[in-house]
């Protein structure tokens, strides 16, 4: 179910829950949970309405820039067709549009896509973006429909990785690139103490204050980011996957890692 910008639709039966979706247990292990997509999409339905303010602030307004960068790492031009999975509000798509010819943004949060499409703004001389509600492991695309696929701070919010990135591969033409924007914990021992300190305790605290989050959301948030996959297993699994040429560029003193990757012609 895709469309222009403004518009989306919905299936009905897709209400947001605002029960706590991540307790204490949960958190121990939050990416091999049994239900963890439909706690994820909860989640994200739940914080929409706040989801671009939190970000901002949580990132002390950084988050622009790495959208920036990663966009710019792509080597993107206007013949390029660029897929974004796990698109939430839009962000990482509307950066995109600059450059690209057309954009697709993809999620399976009825209420972030919702904003999305709210929220873009018309361009001269630019298609409009096109919204879709979709599951990123089953993405409603034929293979090779796509010259770029990229995700922003959603692959670890996958149900399962390898499959995201399988499906990532698939739709992309020979020849296509793969840009992933992801979290990561700093090297530098003293900078890893800081940022865990500010990212598993200030920020949930902060960011359910502003948003009055019931889920549990930032909790998650913030620990699926220290128990995730480290840079060199993300790398191989990308390369599982199919991709070669896989570069990784930290940013931010590597609070933010960007992976480009390749799909063999």
């Amino acid at each position: 179910m895709c469309k222009d910008d403004g518009q989306i639709e919905s299936p009905r039966g897709c209400e947001s829950r605002d029960d706590l979706l991540w307790d204490r247990e949960r958190l121990t292990d939050p990416h091999h949970q049994p239900d963890k997509a439909d706690r994820v999409r909860g989640m994200f339905d739940a914080i929409a309405p706040t989801y671009q303010l939190i970000n901002t602030l949580a990132s002390f307004g950084r988050d622009a820039s790495w959208r920036r960068q990663a966009v710019a790492l792509a080597a993107t031009t206007s013949q390029d067709r660029v897929l974004d999975v796990a698109c939430g509000t839009g962000d990482l798509a509307q950066a995109f549009r600059q450059r690209a010819g057309r954009v697709v943004g993809v999620d399976f949060a009825e209420r972030m896509l919702a904003l999305a499409a709210a929220h873009a703004p018309r361009r001269q001389n630019r298609p409009p973006a096109i919204w879709c509600r979709a599951d990123a492991l089953r993405l409603p695309f034929a293979d090779g429909t796509f010259t770029m696929t990229c995700c922003a701070f959603g692959v670890r919010n996958f149900q399962d990785l390898d499959v995201g990135f399988r499906e990532m591969y698939r739709v992309l033409r020979p020849g296509g690139r793969a840009v992933i924007v992801e979290f990561s914990m700093p090297e530098n021992r003293l900078l890893r103490w800081l940022y865990g300190f500010y990212f598993e305790r200030m920020m949930p605290r902060l960011a359910t204050l502003v948003s009055r989050d019931r889920t549990g959301a930032y909790r998650y948030l913030a620990r699926s980011v220290v128990a995730f996959v480290g840079r060199g297993e993300m790398v191989d699994r990308l390369r599982r996957a199919g991709f070669t040429g896989v570069a990784c560029r930290p940013l931010t003193l590597g609070v933010v890692l960007v992976y480009v990757a390749e799909k063999g012609s």
